[in-house]
């Protein structure tokens, strides 16, 4: 039975950590594995997980230099043959995800598998502000600024091994970097799940300041050009799509 190891990395969420954990353990496949990486954090954080992890989970709590370095940490402890990431305010959008991921990874040949996402409010998680609904992968969409939802995206262990984890040199964008790395590069062959797997709340990292969307942007663009994808006008439609996201989430409003 296919094993699916999952990565949080965390520091200061005690308000919604607990959401993210029960939403794996309601998953319906039972071969997982939980891999929980904090960052030493200051709040109540480590006692929400104590309380809530089950007991064969990985929990690790020391200083780290951010969260790509806390991932690849936590990819480093994965004893899966399919890796996949819950950020701490995510959760799955219902228990038959990791049933789905599984049953697509029987494909020997697959060696990624993607969903769609949705972003929901903060507070109300049944508000949703953007709909990404990624599409069926062609290698040209690269070149047009695609990519699949990151937090949807599960990779077979053997990903990183071949291709590398994530570089720790990007303070935003290191999820970026990896995915045209794997899918440029490393010419994985990935396959879609026509479906939402992933609601992220609003209020990530990148969206924080103007400083950090300059981060991002600059980040974004070195990416690209690294791994030779494209340059300016991948970044333009990249940002532009997320517009179109927007729009998709007021029309699907009641």
């Amino acid at each position: 039975m296919i094993k699916i190891s999952i990565i949080t990395a965390v520091y200061n969420r005690a308000e919604f950590i607990s959401d993210a954990v029960c939403s794996l353990q309601n998953q319906t496949w039972p071969n997982t594995e939980h891999v929980v990486i904090d960052g030493a954090s200051t709040d109540e954080t480590l006692n929400v997980l104590h309380k809530c992890l089950d007991k064969d989970a990985v929990l690790i709590s020391e200083s780290d230099d951010g969260m790509y370095h806390a991932i690849n940490k936590g990819i480093a402890l994965c004893s899966g043959d399919i890796v996949g990431l819950l950020h701490s305010d995510d959760f799955y959008a219902d228990e038959f995800v990791l049933e789905l991921v599984a049953k697509a990874f029987t494909n020997p040949e697959v060696q990624a598998v993607y969903g769609d996402l949705d972003y929901v409010a903060q507070k109300n998680t049944l508000n949703i502000i953007r709909c990404w609904r990624s599409g069926d992968y062609n290698p040209e969409k690269l070149k047009c600024g695609w990519m699949p939802p990151h937090p949807t995206l599960f990779l077979r262990r053997s990903v990183f091994e071949r291709w590398g984890v994530f570089d720790t040199n990007f303070k935003i964008s290191a999820d970026y970097d990896a995915v045209l790395r794997y899918f440029s590069k490393g010419k994985i062959r990935p396959l879609y799940i026509p479906r939402v797997l992933v609601k992220m709340r609003l209020g990530g990292k990148s969206n924080q300041s103007l400083s950090k969307i300059w981060l991002k942007t600059r980040e974004d663009y070195i990416a690209l050009r690294r791994n030779e994808v494209g340059g300016l006008w991948a970044l333009l439609n990249k940002n532009f799509s997320k517009i179109t996201q927007f729009w998709k989430a007021l029309l699907t409003r009641p």
